[in-house]
């Protein structure tokens, strides 16, 4: 695997201005990364620019599960759910190591949303739109068998339950993955870039960027044929730096996760339940914490760090008081919390939990394609729709354009044969990871996190100090978001290369300082820099608790 780094990055800003770029894709979420991996796949010379880092927005924010929307069947999605099932065994099959099965409960309830009935009916046809494989049917179940498989749930009214496979996974961890495999296909990818403007050429049409070093201040300009909008919930702003398109616009809506310290809140299995006002909701067990969300509001403020409220926590903790009466959750075990942004393509009449989340594809007059709307689990075929336009556009010019290829695609980290293989090479290389003088735990985290780029993380051992306060585990996995997942500041790596703010906040806490001292030792940051980075982590530890700074 080449390096992908501050010095890659430093290399590529050298050639910008002389560079002629066939795509350049804005936005470092999923949904661009993903085009960036398409593109440079397909033989064109690609370029992204993301103004914070890669999944800093909605990719690092979602309820981290590459699910197939099965709600979205009451509001006869039919195409988006068939299309976006059969994506989630894609997605798992090219990245097993970020994306797990396991199987979902569906508890139904005589007041409920969901009857036995069409519970039956609506995952039995769930299966076949989605082309779920046989071991990964649903199963019907009885109240005693839905209370054997959790004893927490409410008794009082239940019927019985549905039982169905969805995919859990780490949102921000797959997009470094895609944006990592689009590096080694060849694509530029710059973290930390704003676009401020475009570049015009004859007839007024498009022809490139100019952008600003959010790290250093520079400006910055280059030239590309196609220009792919994939800003997210920025979409509209990219576009106002354009023009504006009639009638097509977003609305932003927030949703937002609490977790508990499974102590408190001791779920055996995911589950997904509906509330009095049709809000669907899942609680997600995951390592030793369990997560519920998500909530469904429309949201015009802050998009950068989109803050909790004491309304978000109430409405999230009168569900779970009311689907587990027993689970000791309360304000005061709440360890940690996220908020993010949906950007829905806007319809009339419909609310938030109504709109579709099909995605679009808009071109300006000048040339300016913008992508929004869609799925997390939707990623790969949005950037393979997108960029069958921008294939018609540059062969229709005398280019020659390769088809796509990321259908069978393995993501960096997921070169396996078969996603089977996953479970027992991180027992292999755990046990390996022992003669480093890697607890067996520590091995097994690392192997089970970095998949097949496990032997790289290893090999980094000969760069770690052996009079850190860090411990080796920490200072291999710190090492390889710096030299190869291109991470440039603290919260980079505690939130989106290990997720530990919202899932492991007191260990977060604990080595805060420490990490912060190693980065700047190998990126040499100014004074500036080191008290701007640690502000950041601080004010984003402070999120996470609920209780923003400021």
């Amino acid at each position: 695997m080449k390096p992908f780094s501050h010095t890659t990055r430093t290399h590529w800003l050298q050639q910008l201005t002389t560079a002629n770029y066939d795509v350049i894709v804005i936005g470092g979420g999923i949904t661009g990364t993903g085009i960036a991996l398409d593109a440079s796949t397909r033989g064109l010379k690609t370029l992204l620019i993301e103004m914070q880092d890669f999944a800093a927005g909605t990719s690092s924010r979602s309820t981290k599960l590459v699910h197939g929307g099965l709600r979205y069947l009451k509001q006869l999605e039919v195409k988006l759910v068939a299309d976006v099932g059969k994506e989630r065994a894609i997605v798992y099959e090219n990245a097993p190591h970020v994306t797990h099965p396991e199987w979902m409960l569906l508890p139904f309830y005589k007041s409920g949303t969901f009857g036995q009935y069409s519970t039956s009916v609506g995952l039995q046809v769930y299966d076949f739109l989605a082309g779920v494989k046989k071991s990964e049917r649903r199963k019907m179940l009885s109240k005693e068998e839905v209370l054997a498989r959790e004893p927490l749930l409410n008794q009082e009214g239940l019927v019985g339950g549905g039982e169905y496979v969805e995919y859990r996974t780490d949102d921000a961890r797959l997009t470094i993955e895609v944006a990592k495999r689009a590096h080694e296909q060849g694509a530029d990818l710059l973290n930390y870039m704003k676009v401020n403007g475009f570049l015009y050429g004859d007839e007024g049409r498009l022809n490139g960027v100019e952008m600003t070093d959010q790290l250093t201040g520079e400006s910055y300009y280059t030239h590309g044929k196609v220009i792919v909008n994939a800003g997210g919930p920025w979409v509209e702003q990219v576009m106002g730096m354009d023009e504006p398109i009639e009638g097509k616009k977003l609305l932003l809506t927030k949703g937002v996760h609490l977790v508990f310290d499974r102590s408190n809140f001791p779920l055996h299995q995911p589950i997904y339940f509906d509330t009095p006002d049709n809000r669907m909701i899942f609680a997600i067990p995951r390592n030793e914490k369990t997560y519920v969300g998500t909530t469904d509001t429309v949201y015009d403020a802050d998009l950068k760090n989109p803050q909790i409220t004491e309304e978000d926590k109430q409405y999230l903790l009168h569900a779970i008081k009311t689907m587990f009466p027993d689970a000791a959750v309360g304000m005061n075990v709440i360890e940690s919390t996220w908020a993010g942004v949906r950007p829905l393509i806007q319809q009339e009449g419909k609310g938030p939990s109504e709109i579709s989340r099909k995605d679009e594809v808009w071109e300006s007059s000048t040339g300016l394609l913008t992508i929004a709307g869609g799925k997390l689990t939707g990623y790969r075929k949005m950037a393979e729709e997108i960029m069958d336009i921008v294939s018609k556009k540059l062969k229709s010019e005398g280019m020659p354009v390769r088809p796509c290829v990321t259908r069978n695609l393995r993501l960096s980290g997921g070169e396996f044969t078969h996603s089977s293989e996953y479970r027992p090479y991180v027992e292999n290389r755990a046990t390996e990871l022992t003669k480093l003088g890697l607890s067996f735990q520590d091995g097994l985290n690392i192997a089970s996190m970095y998949g097949t780029n496990t032997d790289q993380v290893a090999e980094l051992v000969s760069r770690t100090n052996p009079v850190s306060p860090l411990p080796l585990a920490i200072q291999l996995t710190l090492l390889y978001a710096i030299e190869y997942e291109m991470a440039l500041t603290p919260v980079d790596y505690f939130m989106r290369r290990t997720g530990a703010i919202f899932f492991d906040i007191h260990w977060v806490e604990k080595w805060m300082q420490p990490v912060i001292d190693y980065m700047n030792d190998i990126l040499n940051w100014s004074h500036q820099q080191t008290e701007q980075f640690t502000e950041e982590l601080e004010a984003r530890i402070s999120d996470s608790k609920g209780y923003p700074k400021g």
